[in-house]
């Protein structure tokens, strides 16, 4: 029987602070980031890439109080391969409970014709000189040859040779511009063991960006090939189209554990707490349908969807949502949800309705979700108050039609059924709920004093139900009715007329009683 073999781990390193900075209204204050450090030692990362110290005083002093502050991971600074940077990326970090100094430099010849201006041998050089002054400083060194998966192979290889020579003890191969697809990065990575035998002396990093889509596909692939570490950042952000999602590499290798056969350190259940706390930092939301921290990572409406999970979760989660720290699986009750799911929503909330009792309320519940894109507790509340915890009615709405504006006379124009008759009339105001209030009172033939009334929003948004609020009160006895409605006029009506029904049954009864 063929030996199993033992999991490696995959060093996660955080460049949240450093090149997830560097997306557009991503910046942070010195406070912010060592509040956001503390959450990535508190996750468990590895390496946490404090900064640019050389950037400015500010980037510096941060960098500074990260290393002073953070003992549970390393604490890395980046230099640009030149003795300047290398210093001061020193200063910055040498208080660090283990400091890395992360220096880089171009290595494709679009960047040393175009932006370097240098030849590969002097390149070579450079690095050289610049994994050597950091040695100086430190044993922990990490070299980048920038713009590495558009380097010609055999060049890259000598300047990857050449960094380890030096001392380099992690060599990070970066997809600067995102531009190499999964296959091609594999065969790249092979390439480079093959020819480098120092290789498997150090440990091997990749560092992907996103602009094609592929950062997370791409370092995935890398780990087949012996890379051991990931470069990436929270919520995915970082230059242009950002770098590699912390929570989505992580997650896939734990998910995946038996077809990758490694694992982290990370503490998965802070990834979501960790999202949050940087989208509260920058005020940069992520969007709903972002894998493992969005908000509908965990949410369900499809009808057929939510039968399964209620009958078993592995038939459409692979992931606990409690794992990466979220509460529970979110059944969204919309137009595509099911009567299981509904009934077994409303038993959540506290209502065990009998099958035909559901089967009222499920038939309201499809026509809200068919003008309102997300239904709501308050709003399954609101309909069970109307059809179930309601007597018999004297008085019912059939049809109401209003007619207003600042040039014309507010009608309304209504159908009521009293007493199981229908009765039409109109009524006039001075707005359109007194104008509805005018016809409700000539078709029942009341007047009853109005003592409040109110308008509220169930929930948030633009397609927020309104909820009406209507005390009316004849002699002693004083009532309250609600009524609830995409459209607030509709729903006055309904609270008018569940008032009067109220009202109705208090006469009836003798009661001389105040109903809330």
């Amino acid at each position: 029987m063929k030996k199993k073999r033992k999991s490696e781990q995959v060093f996660i390193f955080d460049t949240t602070l450093r090149d997830g900075e560097q997306s557009p209204g991503c910046s942070m204050n010195p406070e912010e980031k060592l509040r956001l450090a503390k959450q990535l030692e508190k996750l468990g990362v590895d390496i946490i890439e404090a900064g640019f110290p050389v950037a400015s005083d500010g980037d510096f002093l941060s960098v500074q109080q990260i290393a002073r502050e953070v003992r549970g991971c390393q604490v890395a600074g980046l230099a640009r391969a030149n003795p300047e940077d290398i210093d001061r990326a020193w200063q910055a970090i040498k208080d660090a409970a283990n400091p890395r100094i992360h220096t880089f430099l171009s290595s494709s010849d679009i960047h040393l014709q175009y932006q370097l201006r240098k030849t590969r041998p002097e390149i070579l050089i450079d690095a050289r000189n610049a994994v050597a002054r950091a040695r100086s400083y430190t044993k922990n060194v990490e070299f980048s040859p920038m713009d590495a998966t558009r380097t010609d192979r055999d060049y890259l290889c000598d300047i990857v040779a050449a960094a380890i020579s030096e001392g380099a003890t992690t060599i990070n191969i970066p997809d600067t511009v995102g531009y190499t697809m999964p296959e091609e990065f594999g065969d790249l990575m092979a390439y480079l063991y093959a020819k480098v035998k120092s290789l498997k002396d150090v440990v091997v990093s990749v560092h992907c960006h996103n602009d094609l889509g592929l950062a997370v596909a791409n370092s995935l692939t890398a780990l087949k090939y012996g890379v051991r570490q990931i470069e990436c950042a929270v919520n995915g952000i970082g230059e242009r189209a950002g770098n590699t999602a912390l929570e989505e590499i992580v997650m896939a290798i734990e998910t995946r554990k038996d077809l990758l056969n490694c694992h982290t350190g990370v503490k998965t259940e802070h990834l979501y707490q960790t999202s949050k706390l940087l989208t509260q930092i920058t005020g940069v939301a992520v969007q709903p349908n972002k894998a493992i921290v969005g908000a509908n990572a965990f949410a369900h409406e499809s009808g057929i969807h939510q039968d399964g999970l209620i009958k078993e979760k592995i038939t459409y989660e692979i992931i606990k949502p409690q794992t990466v720290g979220y509460s529970d699986t979110h059944l969204v009750m919309g137009k595509h949800s099911g009567r299981h799911a509904v009934s077994e929503h409303l038993k959540k909330m506290g209502f065990n309705l009998t099958t035909s009792e559901v089967n009222r309320v499920f038939v309201r519940f499809k026509e809200l979700a068919d003008v309102k894109k997300e239904i709501f507790d308050e709003d399954l509340e609101a309909i069970i108050y109307e059809e179930i915890f309601r007597a018999e009615d004297k008085y019912k709405l059939v049809y109401l039609n209003v007619v207003s504006g600042n040039v014309a006379v507010p009608t309304a124009t209504m159908q009521m059924e009293v007493d199981r008759q229908i009765i039409q009339d109109a009524g006039f105001g001075v707005g359109p709920v007194d104008a509805t209030f005018s016809a409700i009172r000539k078709i029942t033939k009341t007047d009853y004093y109005l003592e409040k009334y109110a308008v509220n929003a169930i929930t948030g948004g633009a397609d927020a139900q309104g909820e009406v609020t209507v005390q009316l009160r004849y002699d002693s006895l004083s009532v309250v009715g609600k009524g609830a409605h995409p459209d607030v006029i509709v729903a006055s009506a309904k609270a008018y007329i569940n008032a009067l029904n109220r009202l109705e049954l208090l006469k009836s009864h003798g009661r001389n009683v105040k109903v809330e």
